[in-house]
């Protein structure tokens, strides 16, 4: 089931987006009573997704990010893989969805697009163990987590250089019935490739990663998840359109623009 958060004539609110069989196989969004984080009733209510506004699937209170988690893409920034998994946060404020514009930071002359499958927890829990941690998950959507790399290298830590606003698209919607041990994921900049890896690449797994998170923290209904990036990351510029593919899941694409 994809499930799409939206806006349409001022009301926001959440569907099950579906092919109209009616309409040619035409995309269409059956509004739900509620939110899919609980129970939920499909309203009866469909329409075309054109007509919608596609806002970001979830509004996290915590996006935890996990770092090198892709062996290639750490040997590209010189870096080895760690021991345990490094984590690190991006703000509720970074977070942008599908079609919306990222304003490209003033503290930056280098950022970067990094492809990532991300993880939709939907319901609290902590202390996750291994056998559980699908139980805990709603489903899976695309990210970007860009980086200001000049901000990550001059300050050493990464707060500024993974928390700037705009730094977190996702979407374009949250795939509640996929397997996320081996999906194809890339990126492209302008119609261009530049990342092409699987998750089958990941050091460490879905499954590992809310274990280890939740060892040391509680997860809310709506966090979120990145599990790393493969190789490949470059830079982006004011003007460029970057897409980030899953399979299984589809494409979120946002242009860079000047910030205002």
């Amino acid at each position: 089931m994809r499930i799409a958060r939206f806006s349409i004539d001022g009301t926001v609110g959440f569907g099950v987006v579906e092919a109209d069989r009616d309409q040619g196989g035409e995309p269409v969004l059956d509004i739900i009573k509620g939110h899919p984080f609980a129970a939920f009733e499909r309203s009866g209510r469909r329409v075309p997704l054109s007509k919608v506004r596609l806002l970001p699937p979830v509004l996290p209170s915590k996006i935890v990010a996990v770092a090198r988690n892709y062996r290639e893409h750490a040997a590209e920034l010189g870096n080895a893989v760690p021991d345990v998994p490094v984590t690190f946060f991006k703000p509720s404020t970074s977070v942008v969805g599908h079609g919306d514009p990222v304003a490209y930071p003033r503290i930056s002359s280098d950022v970067h697009h990094e492809a990532e499958l991300a993880v939709v927890i939907g319901r609290l829990c902590r202390d996750v163990p291994r056998e559980r941690a699908r139980d805990v998950i709603l489903g899976y959507t695309c990210a970007n987590d860009l980086t200001a790399r000049d901000v990550q290298r001059r300050e050493g830590q990464w707060a500024r250089a993974k928390g700037f606003d705009h730094s977190c698209p996702l979407g374009p919607w949250i795939e509640t019935d996929l397997d996320p041990a081996d999906l194809a994921i890339m990126c492209t900049v302008n119609g261009e490739q530049r990342q092409l890896g699987r998750t089958s690449e990941m050091v460490r797994t879905v499954e590992d990663l809310i274990v280890h998170v939740t060892e040391s923290m509680t997860l809310l209904p709506q966090d979120v998840i990145l599990t790393g990036t493969p190789a490949g990351v470059g830079p982006l510029h004011v003007g460029d359109e970057v897409a980030v593919t899953i399979e299984g899941i589809g494409t979120l694409t946002n242009k860079v623009v000047k910030r205002d």
